[in-house]
């Protein structure tokens, strides 16, 4: 038995404008990895791809690693990153192969495709007609017909954050081996609804999204291959952005589709509770020095700029809620982090221990939402200069390499602000171990995330604050000029 196993990932915020050429689709950039080394790179891990390669041996069969290539969530994906991955799978598949497993996203917009992951499939499917091919998709997927069409058996995330790569991998594998070995005929059926679901309130952790995934399981533990709801990913100007749902049953294609109009229904009956609604920078600011005085407990208060993750396509580079902190004479912070390449090299060129004063971050436009870039004027000593690699800790990807490139530390004297080169989410404690900072020393601690943070360092933190800055992996819908997605939607339309 021969299986052909590859990844190829991205989250595309079409209102972003960091550019998605195939290099951002390697760690530290280049080419991804192939074959032995993209065995080497995912093997032991806790994604998806390293749970396809753990089946495979197990099962005793032959493995082709086409390629495995992820990238931060940024901008459509240039055609050529699109066409050079698609044609490493498509070629490994016309080696010759008995199924396919497939690591892909579920969000992905390219230059030319809507629909990258359907796109990919239908190129895949042409060349295997009868090839069972499995593929995990991250619950952010805006599910398209393609995907269902072509893919023989699909599982989706069930946590947000994503803890369960591995386990979501392990479920659409098993699908597809139990089929090549006789033993199960998986039946697949699909739908969506007409909602956009905030990224805010789609944590699995969080209700209703924690009912709906619950529901999921138990579904699977009642019999399904696989139950996955979608919640979908809403910086997204293309038709099928929002929720869907599919379930995979072993042959029965009617319970297949009760069950997913179910999920479907659970998810539109609870609709309201998928809106967020903003909190005004200096409210959150103010109540964040409220909760350091006085919530019980030890640990920061955790300070979310929620409206530019990269992790979701944001320049990463926005000085709204840094400038509110500074402005606010918050003590005792580490943010985390600011991309700014040339604010970096000035900093290491000036050395450890320099003092220096450099407009840092507004270094890009985002002209989909009508802003231009404000670097904020920051003086500081450069406390500590580092390559920025790390290995992810876990539980979300688990040992996978993450590399910041050139990495300075810049002490303000009551901030620590990381200033990276390279786009990375701070969702892993190995991100701080890498600077020198340990977040539970202190007082407060900004995040450039939305939800994922809670994966590693959820622990740590005493008390929440979700601070409104800007950015173009906003929450508020208003500041997104919707044209591609279909219409009547909610909470845009009076649904």
């Amino acid at each position: 038995m021969k299986l052909v196993i590859a990844q190829m990932k991205h989250e595309t915020n079409t209102y972003s404008p960091v550019p998605t050429p195939l290099s951002r689709f390697a760690v530290g950039g280049g080419e991804p990895p192939e074959g032995a080394a993209a065995y080497a790179a995912y093997k032991g891990t806790g994604s998806a791809i390293g749970a396809f390669i753990d089946l495979a041996e197990a099962a005793g069969a032959e493995i082709d690693i086409a390629i495995a290539a992820s990238a931060w969530p940024s901008g459509l994906v240039h055609d050529a990153a699109f066409e050079h991955i698609a044609g490493r799978i498509c070629a490994a598949v016309a080696r010759g192969c008995d199924a396919v497993l497939l690591d892909l996203h579920g969000a992905m917009v390219t230059q030319s495709h809507e629909d990258g992951e359907g796109e990919l499939l239908r190129r895949v499917r042409a060349m295997a007609p009868e090839v069972p091919i499995g593929v995990a998709l991250d619950m952010h997927t805006n599910f398209y017909p393609a995907i269902a069409e072509h893919a023989t058996a699909i599982a989706g995330y069930q946590t947000y954050p994503h803890v369960d790569m591995y386990e979501t991998g392990q479920r659409a594998g098993r699908a597809v081996l139990a089929l090549l070995a006789g033993r199960a005929k998986p039946a697949m059926a699909w739908g969506n609804r007409p909602m956009l679901p905030h990224v805010m309130r789609q944590g699995s952790d969080d209700s209703p999204n924690r009912e709906i995934q619950a529901r999921c399981r138990e579904m699977e533990a009642q019999g399904a291959m696989s139950a996955s709801v979608f919640v979908g990913f809403p910086n997204a100007d293309i038709h099928n952005a929002g929720l869907s749902a599919v379930v995979v049953t072993d042959g029965d294609a009617a319970l297949a589709r009760r069950w997913c109009d179910e999920l479907l229904d659970m998810a539109w009956g609870r609709r309201a509770d998928f809106v967020y609604r903003l909190e005004p920078l200096a409210d959150s600011l103010a109540r964040a020095r409220t909760l350091a005085d006085s919530a019980p407990g030890t640990g920061p208060v955790v300070l979310l700029d929620h409206s530019d993750n990269c992790a979701s396509g944001g320049t990463m580079d926005t000085m709204t809620v840094l400038g509110g902190i500074l402005d606010a004479g918050l003590d005792d912070v580490a943010a985390f982090a600011v991309f700014d390449p040339a604010a970096v090299q000035q900093m290491i060129a000036a050395g450890v221990g320099a003092q220096v004063t450099l407009p840092l971050g507004g270094k890009l436009d985002m002209p989909s939402i009508g802003l231009t870039g404000q670097p904020r004027t920051v003086t500081g000593r450069v406390r500590l200069i580092c390559d920025g690699r790390y290995r992810n800790r876990g539980p979300m990807a688990r040992g996978e390499a993450n590399d910041m490139g050139p990495t300075v530390v810049l002490d303000t004297g009551k901030v620590e602000i990381v200033v990276i080169s390279n786009h990375v989410e701070p969702h892993d404690l190995a991100a701080f171990v890498a600077v020198g900072i340990d977040p539970a020393a202190k007082r407060y601690l900004m995040l450039k995330s939305r939800v994922h943070w809670r994966a590693g360092l959820r622990p740590l933190a005493r008390a929440v604050v979700e601070c409104a800055g800007t950015g173009v992996c906003t929450s508020d819908y208003a500041m997104l000029d919707f044209k591609h997605v279909r219409r009547p939607i909610y909470p845009l339309d009076p649904l």
